[in-house]
């Protein structure tokens, strides 16, 4: 049964191919970015950027015009960012939180009361593995993707009563543009942590180039949207990056965290 779909962050990587391969399913697209779209898609574009209310409340009552409803909304936008903890400049913590935590919340409250009314609907979060543990000079990230699956966890108990679901999806690395908009606070070159950021900075970038294409989590989206009753989690990733959350799972916490360590470099 083809369904009304809004898909934040849509002009690239997950948001795209997840936009696209749901609309060739039959359902009625739309896709959000912070500017408008320079080419024509096969979805419905809507220009939205998430750190604003006036522009998510605006978006949000141009689909509900349109449509009369939405029955899912899918919190894909989001921010990277790199940096040691103690360096980090405020306005970038700022920043990664107001996309990937204020941002989320920012469209939930918007969708919500229309679901509400409705009392159908639901929500597809997307975290990260990032999220399940604290990633050296990735610490801001994986604290917002963490804030996204407890976000998740309470709107699933709160909006139940009213037949809403709510559930995360929790890709592992993924072949997108986040390269390029990533945030990095570089070292200054007196730091101690300068040659750790700067490595794990052409870590990342190797890793996320190497990476799968994107359409595995917009194969993923489709499973939970076809579920009768959704999974609060759905791990989607490597199998070494899906192995890595059972290891933290079973392990002694300073065992786990030395292998981090090596991993990283960080002896």
């Amino acid at each position: 049964m083809s369904k009304v779909i809004l898909i934040t962050g849509a002009s690239t990587g997950i948001g795209r191919t997840t936009a696209e391969y749901l609309t060739n399913l039959g359902h009625r697209v739309y896709g959000t970015s912070r500017k408008p779209f320079n080419e024509v898609v096969s979805f419905q574009t809507v220009v939205m950027d998430v750190t604003d209310d006036a522009s998510v409340q605006s978006a949000i009552a141009h689909v509900l015009q349109r449509e009369q409803q939405i029955d899912i909304l899918i919190n894909n936008a989001g921010l990277g960012i790199i940096g040691a903890l103690e360096e980090v400049p405020e306005e970038m913590i700022q920043r990664v939180f107001d996309t990937n935590v204020w941002g989320l919340l920012r469209v939930c409250r918007a969708v919500l009361p229309a679901m509400r009314q409705r009392r159908s609907g639901l929500i597809i979060n997307v975290g990260s593995i990032a999220g399940r543990m604290g990633l050296p000079f990735r610490g801001i990230y994986s604290a917002s993707k963490a804030s996204v699956e407890i976000l998740t966890e309470t709107l699933s108990i709160e909006l139940k009563p009213f037949g809403i679901e709510a559930c995360s999806v929790l890709p592992g690395d993924v072949r997108t543009n986040i390269n390029a908009n990533r945030l990095v606070a570089h070292s200054p070159s007196n730091s101690p942590y300068r040659a750790y950021v700067d490595d794990m900075n052409a870590k990342v970038k190797a890793e996320v180039s190497e990476a799968a294409e994107p359409m595995y989590i917009a194969e993923t989206i489709e499973k939970i949207i076809n579920a009768k009753s959704p999974n609060i989690y759905y791990v989607a990733g490597p199998f070494l990056q899906r192995a890595s959350l059972w290891l933290k799972r079973f392990l002694p916490s300073r065992i786990f965290e030395y292998l981090l360590r090596e991993n990283y470099g960080m002896k």
